[in-house]
């Protein structure tokens, strides 16, 4: 091209330029006179402000090769598997349990029966404790929150009929995890299925409970070391499994924003793999088997972002921080839950809508597997009925809405891509902040997590006291009669039925045996041996969730949490 024709180019550019800043001008004009309409905000639910329209000016500093490549390539921001649902749709993994383990059985069956193509395993409050249905702080509580499970033949129970070599489990359980493993493991070798063939995910995610759940045994140092275990055996003898499931869905639902949900989550997830490292382990032999559970709240693009955002940073850092080589490292995993939280007591039919659109985003997210909750949780465990229709949610989004049809079909989006870059700038930031404690553990000691999600949740909890933020059905289109619905109760009978099953256990077996090998775990705990293979043979000794649990405290201690003022 001539000097001259360039010069009669820029000059068109240039007025091109000049009549589009004139045009922006006048509409930004006009946005500025006009008043937001009731109940509208400008900033997410998360409290990051939000700009009326998104441009091209948002996104000029994103490089589309380097930030968001292609589906399963790094950096994965777009999607951790190339085809992504085009090839294989999410796992369906509704979470369920309650009762005894008979009893939850039956309800496996009833989802495999409607098309749920995964399991998880919802326990009850003294499983997740470690206390056995019997012990006196169990009263009450037994089949409540989740299925009863003390024994290796509850464990039988809960699996009954079904093939575990042909099936993923989740198990969200925290404290007492290697003994739900070990009971698993043990079940599955009874049924003939190897350990190598079994393939599902333990949740075994401790950090976040001094963070935000608040179970927990031992103090955090040893339960890293008990979790460092775990990943080495499991990388060993049961190379299928996801032995941690870092988990932000507890820490959202304890009241923090989408952001300190993403770092937080994150940065648990980089302490277990600098703890795996410091073990002795190469990164490449246990990352890939490290997978994320994050919630899915309301605000749907800032879920949406936060999920794009959270496999960036971690292929980042796994690749230029941690030295990890293979990318199977790098690619970020990730279950969804629609959020309990978001759920009212108030109008309970409207969760089946909250639930649609938070499973909608976890979906156009990119996430692997998939619970929806039912219309009924905030009140009780839900029924049958209700778990079908939660269930249902997933297979409508999945089959007729076409949102599957299209990998990262939000992609691009000036809007979408610069939400994506501030939520990982935010997360970075704090990064910063707790790498000034000395690291996550320190962080936990200083009460860091606590008192910013603390913050977080009263000034949200504030916005809808003060009517900033409507809640529907509960700070504005409220009924004066609300609806009856039907809930599941779980009656007395069933944990005096759990109690009289678990003492029948003790009493027929050899308790020589299974005192021998409660002993050697104590003296496994006091060295340097991993503790798995101990656990799994108390467990084939019968001892008990709770005598395991309880047989470590002289050796670890048991945690109490400071107060933090």
């Amino acid at each position: 091209m001539l000097k001259d024709d360039v010069s009669v180019v820029k000059t068109i550019d240039d007025a091109g330029s000049s009549r589009n800043g004139a045009v922006r001008d006048a509409w930004q004009a006009q946005v500025q006179r006009a008043p937001l309409r009731a109940g509208a905000v400008d900033k997410t639910i998360s409290d990051h402000p939000l700009k009326p329209l998104y441009g091209p000016d948002d996104v000029a500093e994103i490089d589309p090769e380097r930030d968001l490549g292609y589906p399963g390539q790094y950096p994965f921001t777009r999607g951790i598997h190339p085809t992504m649902y085009r090839g294989r749709l999410w796992t369906m993994r509704q979470f369920a349990g309650f009762g005894t383990a008979t009893q939850t059985n039956a309800r496996y069956k009833f989802l495999l029966s409607q098309g749920q193509t995964g399991l998880s395993v919802a326990f009850d409050m003294p499983a997740l404790m470690g206390y056995d249905s019997d012990h006196p702080r169990a009263l009450g509580e037994v089949g409540k929150c989740g299925v009863a499970i003390a024994t290796l033949d509850d464990m039988h129970d809960l699996f009954r009929g079904i093939d575990l070599g042909s099936i993923t489990t989740s198990m969200t359980i925290n404290c007492t995890a290697p003994v739900a493993l070990a009971m698993y493991l043990a079940a599955a070798e009874e049924q003939g299925v190897p350990a190598e063939k079994l393939g599902g995910t333990l949740q075994n995610d401790m950090l976040k409970e001094y963070i935000a759940q608040k179970e927990w045994i031992y103090p955090p140092e040893p339960s890293m070391r008990i979790i460092t275990d775990m990943m080495a055996y499991c990388a060993k003898h049961v190379p299928k499994w996801n032995t941690i499931s870092v988990s932000g869905y507890h820490i959202r639902e304890a009241g923090s924003t989408a952001v300190q949900e993403l770092a937080f989550t994150l940065a648990d997830g980089f302490a277990y793999v600098e703890a795996g490292i410091e073990a002795g382990m190469n990164v490449d032999d246990f990352a890939p088997r490290l997978s994320f559970f994050f919630n899915a709240h309301s605000d749907f693009f800032e879920e949406i972002a936060k999920f794009r955002a959270a496999r960036r940073i971690w292929a980042r850092h796994m690749r230029g921080r941690y030295n990890a080589t293979n990318p199977r490292s790098w690619a970020l995993r990730f279950h969804t839950q629609t959020a309990g939280c978001s759920a009212t007591a108030q109008q309970p039919e409207n969760n089946i809508m909250r639930t649609a659109f938070q499973a909608l985003a976890a979906v156009l997210g990119g996430t692997q597997s998939l619970h929806t909750n039912s219309l009924d949780e905030v009140l009780a465990l839900p029924t049958e009925k209700n778990v079908q229709i939660a269930l249902r949610t997933q297979q409508v989004i999945a089959y007729e809405t076409g949102a599957a049809n299209v990998i990262d079909p939000l992609g691009g989006s000036y809007f979408m891509e610069k939400l994506t870059a501030e939520m990982e700038e935010q997360a970075e930031d704090y990064f910063r902040r707790i790498d000034e404690f000395g690291g996550v553990i320190p962080a936990i000691h200083a009460g860091f997590f606590q008192r910013e999600i603390a913050d977080a949740s009263y000034a949200y909890q504030r916005e809808i006291e003060s009517g900033e933020r409507i809640i529907v059905g509960v700070n504005d289109f409220i009924n004066e009669e609300e609806p009856q619905i039907s809930l599941l109760k779980i009656d007395r009978a069933m944990e005096q039925d759990q109690v009289a099953r678990v003492r029948a256990f003790r009493s027929g077996r050899d308790g020589a045996k299974v005192a021998d090998a409660l002993a050697a775990l104590k003296r496994a705990a006091e060295s340097e041996d991993n503790l798995m293979p101990h656990y799994l043979h108390c467990v084939k000794s019968k001892a008990t969730l709770g005598e395991i649990s309880e047989e470590l405290v002289p050796v670890f201690g048991r945690y109490r949490e400071p107060a933090f003022v």
